[in-house]
């Protein structure tokens, strides 16, 4: 009974670090019209034929909890290799709706993931085991893992989503960094789509959300990084979901009870570490070139320096709730304080 409360209450923690909203099990989001879903999908293609299409149409994703669940239980059994999977959903105007997902047979290293034959047999099968049992929902995107540097395109990757942009849109690429989300016991995920070949997008509308790139991925990060965008996701569920959802968690909460952060990730720590002081190293460097001025630019040698200060703090405050979740366990599973005297 205990285990069974602790996974629950663990279970509540993560739904509310990662915002996963409850809705109602008769919400439209459940019901899945294939006529308005291939509707929208035409009306799409025609203002992209026309040209009319704005390079940001989509803007938004809503994903299932139980899809969430899944992509982040298969990424982290990748361990150090990048692992891949598809999803499945629905368009809702401009939002693209995941309603699940399912892995395949790809492992791939750093930012190379392809996608072999028999990576393409299973899904064809699959997809067809899924029509045989009723489930029609539409193949909307694709994920995979970026192993602890974050959550982007590179450039492999951006050639790999505007291909699928061209032949099977619309369609979603979405990534997931399964150490830093071991790190930080929030989900590290982002989603992306491409822009039109032909589009440059403001300089006002370049770069992502702020998150820490290793050195060794900063060039490849800045190569691509105007050729897409990111959209905005949101995370739901529903009493329809609470059978699975539990089932996947409980395997998900045991292999973390099983687990330290600091033991898994010790390696992953030291290259952080390893990759701040380099990166302090050329700020310095940088600070000692530069000519003291009163122009606009004059805060920027500060700017990089504050953005190394909240990686360092970040990487502090991950140290310590991993330290803080071993004195958890230890407390649960071997108690030593305020326990009854043997007779």
């Amino acid at each position: 009974m205990a285990d069974a409360r602790s996974a629950a209450a663990a279970l509540r923690r993560w739904e509310l670090e990662n915002n996963v909203q409850e809705i109602s099990a008769d919400d439209a989001v459940y019901r899945l019209d294939l006529d308005e879903h291939v509707r929208q999908r035409e009306a799409f293609a025609a203002l992209n034929r026309q040209g009319r299409a704005p390079p940001k149409f989509f803007t938004k994703v809503r994903m299932s909890a139980l899809a969430l669940l899944k992509m982040v239980i298969h990424a982290r059994s990748g361990g150090s290799l990048e692992v891949m999977g598809l999803m499945q959903g629905k368009l809702d105007g401009d939002t693209m709706v995941v309603m699940d997902s399912f892995a395949l047979p790809v492992e791939g290293t750093e930012t190379r993931v392809s996608a072999q034959m028999d990576a393409y047999e299973y899904m064809f099968q699959y997809l067809g085991w899924q029509k045989q049992v009723g489930r029609s929902e539409q193949t909307i995107g694709w994920y995979h893992s970026h192993p602890g540097y974050g959550c982007w395109l590179s450039g492999i990757d951006v050639g790999t989503q505007t291909t699928n942009q061209q032949y099977q849109d619309p369609f979603l690429a979405v990534v997931v960094d399964p150490v830093r989300t071991i790190s930080s016991g929030k989900v590290e995920i982002g989603a992306f789509r491409t822009y039109p070949e032909n589009y440059t997008p403001p300089a006002s509308e370049f770069g992502l959300a702020a998150q820490n790139i290793p050195l060794a991925k900063i060039k490849d990060f800045g190569l691509h990084g105007n050729r897409y965008y990111q959209l905005e996701i949101s995370y739901f569920k529903s009493s329809l979901d609470s059978g699975l959802l539990n089932r996947l968690w409980y395997t998900y909460w045991v292999n973390t009870l099983s687990s330290s952060p600091l033991v898994t990730n010790r390696e992953y720590n030291a290259e952080q570490i390893d990759d701040l002081a380099s990166k302090l190293d050329i700020a310095e460097g940088q600070l000692g070139r530069s000519v003291p001025n009163f122009t606009s630019d004059q805060r920027q040698p500060e700017s990089q320096l504050q953005k190394l200060s909240r990686d360092c703090s970040r990487m502090t405050i991950e140290q310590v709730q991993g330290m803080m979740s071993e004195v958890v366990k230890d407390l649960v599973f071997n108690p030593k304080f305020g326990a009854a005297p043997s007779s």
